[in-house]
């Protein structure tokens, strides 16, 4: 600026001669009062400049203290975003459905002999009329023999039933099973359950299909000489890598079961219900709630203030060179009119 304002002078000598001789023709044709020369004006407008330069100096320290609360904030949301993309947050959400698709119950009964199993409906299982006998089987049932995952020697031997789908009904499913004799001082079946019974019919290798399953879920026991009901839910998590994998959770009660058989014997009676607990699907996903969005809005907004401050303080630079100028104009005025 100081330049420009050298070389606007010297391309234009003329205009400021015409200038001063103006001024100093104004100045010579007023008539100062004795005293107020050299002493009361100069001293006015030099304590006027004083403070304005102050004020100047105050408005750039400003400007470089909102500047540095700029980068502050820059670092502090750039540190926050790289801190939240390395800890996501886990989201769990819900989905009603009125329907499921029927899960599979894999039942390894080894000894136990299956002898009735029934689909209910309104949570009402109506009373066993010939216990320990066979009775009907309406399930949907598949016998498939596989190879342990484990050890890849021992063979399993494993009764798969189509579980329950209509939720809104309370549809259940209520087996009996029948154990003559045990060499063990606790009897108890295991099972398992997996996430669809049709993808295991529509399966062309059910026995790899099983193995699997057994590698995934988790197994479970029912005891004998008790009803056990099991309330299922199923939890769906996604991965990182966008696959899906579903596991369930469960409640299971526990109620004794009187046998009012007119001869009781030494075998062991089974009974167990799965139902659904709720309609509702839960999901569990990682999400990152860093958004880069957010982060680039931030940013611009900072860089905007930035900009602003930096017009701002070049404003004031600009007032601070018209104020000195004004001043070495005037102190040219008065020393030419005591010349």
């Amino acid at each position: 600026q100081l330049s420009e304002d050298v070389e606007r002078v010297s391309e234009n000598p003329t205009e400021e001669r015409e200038e001063d001789m103006e001024v100093h023709e104004d100045s010579s044709s007023v008539i100062l009062p004795d005293g107020e020369l050299g002493t009361t004006t100069p001293s006015l407008r030099f304590s006027k400049t004083c403070l304005k330069n102050v004020f100047s100096v105050i408005l750039l320290f400003i400007y470089l203290l909102l500047m540095a609360v700029a980068v502050f904030l820059v670092y502090q949301t750039i540190s926050d975003f790289r801190e939240k993309l390395k800890h996501p947050v886990m989201s769990v959400t819900y989905k009603e459905v009125s329907l499921y698709d029927a899960p599979g119950i894999a039942f390894y009964p080894g000894k136990a002999q299956l002898l009735s199993c029934k689909h209910h409906y309104y949570d009402h299982i109506p009373p066993l009329i010939n216990p320990g006998q066979p009775g009907d089987i309406e399930c949907t049932t598949q016998r498939i023999n596989y190879t342990d995952p484990f050890t890849n020697q021992t063979m399993k031997y494993a009764l798969v039933v189509q579980g329950p789908r209509d939720v809104k009904k309370r549809e259940l499913v209520f087996l009996q099973f029948h154990l003559n004799e045990t060499d063990q001082d606790f009897s108890a079946i295991d099972y398992l359950l997996f996430s669809s019974f049709q993808e295991f019919v529509s399966s062309s290798e059910k026995a790899k299909f099983m193995k699997d399953c057994e590698s995934s879920y988790s197994s479970w026991k029912f005891s004998g000489g008790f009803r056990t009901w099991v309330k299922m839910s199923l939890v769906k998590t996604k991965e990182e890598d966008g696959s899906e994998t579903v596991e369930f959770k469960q409640e299971t009660s526990v109620v004794n079961y009187i046998d009012q058989r007119t001869k009781p014997g030494s075998d062991q009676l089974f009974f167990v219900v799965f139902e659904w607990k709720d309609p509702f699907i839960q999901t569990v996903q990682d999400i990152i709630t860093a958004n880069p969005w957010n982060m680039i809005a931030l940013l611009c907004g900072i860089f905007l203030a930035l900009f602003k401050a930096a017009d701002f303080a070049k404003l004031s630079v600009k007032w601070m060179i018209k104020i000195r100028r004004r001043h070495l104009k005037r102190t040219r005025q008065v020393t030419n009119h005591i010349s």
